[in-house]
């Protein structure tokens, strides 16, 4: 099965189509993570605070899948903020991953309580300068947070925020496309809190002979989005790999994009109480 790839406002390729590591049990993460390349995935998203890079890290080694072939993403953590705590934070990653560089770095999360995020911005982009990370972006930075970004002249890569079907996050999204910064949705099925099994998406999955998961991620790769479904299960795995191939009709799109419910969408937190 072929994944898309987008190509970065960094001239970088991404696959589309992701896996991500976010509670995953590090003890079972290695497993996981073998599985998950085995179904076709070269794109792995985790994070410092998900406790699991090192398990990220001995699933690469032991995959004997090249290094140039993978895509890894993960993130700085809140409580790690400056120059200094960045560039420890940085390498404490990519020893616990056993990688020279990561493809992709970003900053977990806005913190507005921690003050300005300018100055760890700009390390990140020392980072990259230095071949540490390839690309640099932001996670859950909307349009309240991405313009002090955006001001420092260093464009991100990718903002990756939550967006499902009744959370689209139109205005976060517009902001991002007037400078090319590709958008990652996580929790790209609603985190199994919202119930996307009937309706219209119902509807499309039962016309097309598929699941109803496998509508909600071709409607995003559709759209444009890079996207992180999760799932510990190999078959579900081979399952979301599959929705690659879902050929979506434009009113299909048009039918899902009209579910968005705008702020009382969203089923996690708010970037504004996230400290």
């Amino acid at each position: 099965m072929s994944i898309p790839a987008l190509e970065l406002n960094d001239g970088r390729s991404i696959p589309q189509l992701g896996f991500g590591v976010f509670k995953v049990d590090p003890a079972e993460t290695e497993r996981i993570v073998l599985d998950a390349l085995e179904a076709g995935y070269r794109h792995i998203d985790t994070a410092a605070i998900y406790g699991n890079e090192e398990g990220v890290g001995r699933a690469i080694a032991a995959s004997g899948i090249a290094r140039d072939e993978l895509f890894v993403t993960t993130k700085l953590w809140n409580d790690r903020r400056g120059a200094d705590d960045t560039r420890a934070a940085m390498g404490e990653s990519l020893e616990k991953l056993g990688l020279s560089h990561v493809d992709l770095y970003l900053i977990h999360w806005p913190t507005p309580a921690a003050g300005s995020p300018v100055e760890t911005w700009e390390t990140l982009a020392a980072l990259r300068s230095e071949g540490l990370a390839t690309s640099i972006g932001v996670s859950n930075f909307d349009e309240r947070y991405l313009p002090a970004i955006l001001e420092t002249g260093i464009v991100p890569a990718v903002d990756q925020i939550e967006l499902h079907p009744q959370f689209q996050q139109r205005a976060a999204t517009a902001l991002a496309a007037e400078h090319r910064i590709a958008i990652e949705a996580w929790g790209p099925l609603g985190q199994g809190k919202v119930d996307y099994s009937g309706g219209a998406i119902g509807e499309i999955a039962e016309r097309l002979g598929v699941s109803w998961a496998q509508v909600v991620i071709a409607w995003h790769l559709a759209s444009g989005r890079i996207v992180f479904p999760k799932s510990n299960r190999r078959e579900r795995m081979a399952e979301n790999v599959a929705a690659a191939s879902v050929q979506l009709r434009a009113d299909d799109v048009a039918a899902i994009d009209a579910l968005d419910q705008g702020a009382a969408g969203r089923v996690s937190s708010d970037p504004a109480e996230v400290s």
